[in-house]
C-alpha cells in the first residue's frame, strides 16, 4: 500500500509503502488527528517505522495496494 503524507512547513512529502491495510492506515491517521496519540506511527514494508507529530500533518494519501510486476512486458 503506498502511503503519502503531507508534513506542515516541509517543502517534500513522506512517501512509503506500507504492508499495513487501507482500514489501518487509516485508523492510525484518525486516532492522530482526534488527539489519541501525539504521533502517527507507520511501518514500512521494510520493517522501518515512520513517525509523524500528529499536529504537523497535512494530509495523508492512501493509495492502491502495489502489485510487482516481472517481466519486460508492455505497460
Amino acid at each position: 500500500m503506498e502511503v503519502k503524507i503531507g508534513v506542515q512547513h516541509a517543502p517534500r512529502e513522506i512517501a512509503l509503502e506500507s504492508a499495513q491495510s487501507a482500514e489501518e492506515v487509516e485508523q492510525l491517521v484518525a486516532q492522530a488527528l482526534a488527539g489519541k496519540s501525539q504521533l502517527l506511527s507507520l511501518t514500512d514494508d521494510k520493517g522501518r517505522k515512520v513517525l509523524v507529530p500528529a499536529e504537523r500533518i497535512a494530509y495523508v494519501e492512501i493509495g492502491e495496494p502495489s502489485v510487482r510486476r516481472v517481466g519486460f512486458g508492455t505497460l
